[in-house]
């Protein structure tokens, strides 16, 4: 933790603001990913866990004359699969949209992405999904994609100028067929809860 703290010192030394990179590590959940949004986050029978790597270049900041910013990102995840198979490797490309707000002298930003994921095996989780339906499910490596994500900048809420620029925040990794629309995977989906700091440079 103390290098990637070190790293995204560096970079918001040298920040330019076109190019960002964020790491992230969570946990799986059970939940569907509207239960996630709403709050109702429920353990998952397996402890599975993902480290996540994701790297992107601004298309447009301040769009519309909105405190909107658009990136295009990619990003390559190791899924820690506990013993029931070996790791799944993760690539993902997706377009992100931040809003940015005030909030109590910092700044919250809200993120929706959007894209596409491969894998290169059928997470466990997903497996499991599939499984447990009557009739059995269908299993994809390549699923819809979306990246939701909320944060704050870390430099101001430590108060240390070096790090402004730089974001601490909460994001949540989907995979799913959008209700079989995507290979006939109408469950077989899987969310990740990740906490994570990306930087702009």
């Amino acid at each position: 933790m103390k290098i990637f703290i070190l790293l995204f010192m560096f970079l918001s030394l040298v920040a330019q603001d076109d190019y960002s990179f964020r790491v992230a590590y969570g946990k799986v959940t059970s939940s569907d990913f509207g239960e996630v949004l709403s709050g109702n986050i429920k353990s998952h029978e397996e402890d599975l866990k993902v480290l996540a790597f994701d790297a992107g270049y601004l298309l447009k900041e301040s769009a519309f004359e909105l405190p909107l910013d658009f990136y295009v990102k990619a990003g390559f995840s190791i899924f820690d699969e506990n013993g029931l198979q070996d790791d799944v490797y993760e690539s993902t490309l997706y377009f992100k949209a931040y809003w940015n707000f005030d909030f109590w002298e910092n700044r919250l930003r809200l993120g929706f992405g959007e894209g596409v994921s491969y894998t290169d095996k059928i997470l466990s989780t997903e497996y499991l999904e599939a499984q447990s339906l009557n009739p059995v499910g269908n299993n994809s490596k390549i699923l819809n994609y979306i990246d939701f994500s909320i944060d704050l900048d870390l430099g101001k809420l430590v108060g240390y100028i070096p790090l402004q620029g730089t974001s601490f925040g909460w994001a949540i990794k989907h995979r799913s067929g959008v209700y079989g629309l995507i290979n006939n995977v109408v469950r077989g989906g899987s969310n990740y809860n990740t906490l994570y700091i990306e930087s702009n440079f």
